[in-house]
């Protein structure tokens, strides 16, 4: 056997591993012998049947499959020992099989090799940071008092008036000489384009118009797409938003005693998420300036299959929409190998920011408590639109019960860096 060794990172060592062709020969033998054992042929009891009869009956991908890892469990383990190298046990070699071949005896692969990572823990107390004022303006409460509003407003057919902007229009659209009755599109005045929003202002329902029309370039109706035609234009319907009142009874339908009380709870509401949003910013920005003051060194193993995961998750969202990974990241501003390169760099910051955390976690001498790991329970369940204990079936299902505590892990020590560090608040442009 063949090893040779180049280290790629302090945490890093990839083998290539050349086999002997008698240890070749020997794993296809053992393969072959495993796979008989489940093959029945009658007259032989299973595992006893001639080699040549097997043979012939068991697919070359199985025994090929089987072989390998035979050949690369074996040797691996001695390739090993021969580089001296003490493996980190929790992480998986990356291995890939470069050739083999049943009649030449060959085999060769190569084996990225995790060594245990390497922490030097910067001075994680007073931290300077950064964090953005939650004071609550009366210009937040007015603008989510209109949202509720519009989220209760009704719409109501207009009879007596033209089109204004914002009414919502059925507007039909006949090319001239065209057989049938045209086209009718649903649309916002003002929202159109420039030449049919031009048109259709003032007209009222059943009102027609004739005029050339030129349509854009991305019109819902393809065939007129970068099209100029004479076109017959009609008022099919029109309607408008009417909005409640801002008056106590609509307070009183939001389950508030009036509008003061209104005012008061959206408040509160509000200071309570700008709460959430600034622990977590300035979480980030904690880490951020800890994994500047530190020295991390990890495998490439801990964070490539992490990357090539979330690469994955993405590209099945993506086809749920019909549509690529390499469209998904240009629509981003990006080539596939940018959007590739893109994750690998985050995967390997959250990898190395988690065992900064888990240092300073386990230098502290901090516990988790009943209470901490419930209250993370229940941020995830909301995350995901779910009541507690089926996510906590679903962390158990997919034996990920390890990701809820490190998320009360990471929230605790980010609230310990907060409390340790040298905090400037700064108004919110």
């Amino acid at each position: 056997m063949q090893v040779t060794r180049e280290d790629l990172n302090p945490c890093t060592v990839k083998l290539t591993v050349v086999c002997d062709p008698a240890e070749v020969k020997e794993g296809f033998d053992k393969a072959l012998k495993q796979i008989a054992k489940k093959v029945k042929l009658p007259g032989f009891r299973p595992g006893h049947a001639p080699k040549s009869m097997v043979e012939s009956l068991i697919s070359k991908e199985e025994l090929y499959d089987n072989a390998a890892e035979i050949i690369v469990r074996n040797s691996f383990k001695r390739a090993i020992d021969e580089q001296a190298l003490q493996p980190d046990a929790t992480v998986r070699p990356n291995v890939e099989l470069t050739k083999l071949d049943q009649e030449s005896n060959e085999a060769e692969y190569t084996a990225k090799v995790a060594l245990p990572a390497k922490v030097e823990l910067g001075d994680y107390q007073g931290l300077p940071v950064e964090k953005p004022s939650t004071e609550v303006t009366e210009e937040e409460i007015d603008y989510q008092i209109e949202e509720l509003r519009r989220r209760r407003s009704t719409r109501e057919a207009i009879m007596d008036r033209g089109v204004q902007e914002g009414d919502m229009v059925g507007v039909n659209v006949k090319p001239e000489g065209a057989e049938g009755e045209g086209k009718t599109f649903m649309s916002v005045a003002g929202q159109t384009f420039p030449q049919l929003d031009e048109a259709i202002m003032g007209m009222k329902v059943e009102e027609m118009k004739s005029l050339d029309l030129t349509f854009p370039s991305n019109f819902v109706e393809k065939d007129w797409a970068d099209k100029t035609m004479k076109v017959q234009v009609t008022i099919n319907s029109l309607s408008a938003v009417k909005m409640p009142e801002l008056d106590e009874a609509f307070a009183q339908s939001l389950r508030t005693e009036n509008v003061e009380d209104l005012r008061t709870r959206l408040r509160e509401g509000i200071a309570q998420a700008k709460e959430q949003m600034v622990r977590e910013i300035v979480h980030e920005r904690l880490l951020e300036a800890l994994q500047a003051r530190s020295t991390v060194h990890v495998s490439d193993n801990m964070w490539e299959g992490l990357a090539a995961r979330r690469l994955q998750e993405t590209a099945e969202e993506q086809r749920k929409e019909n549509k690529t990974l390499e469209q998904y990241a240009a629509e981003n501003g990006m080539t596939l190998d940018q959007l590739s390169e893109a994750w690998k760099e985050k995967a390997k910051m959250h990898v190395e920011r988690a065992l900064l955390i888990r240092d300073i976690f386990t230098k502290e001498q901090m516990q988790l408590t009943e209470e901490e790991l419930n209250r993370e329970l229940y941020a995830m369940a909301s995350e995901f639109q779910v009541e507690a204990e089926q996510m906590f079936r679903m962390l158990q299902e997919n034996q990920a019960l390890d990701e809820l505590h490190f998320r009360a892990i990471s929230r605790k020590v980010g609230d310990y860096l907060l409390e340790n560090a040298e905090v400037k608040e700064v108004a919110v442009a």
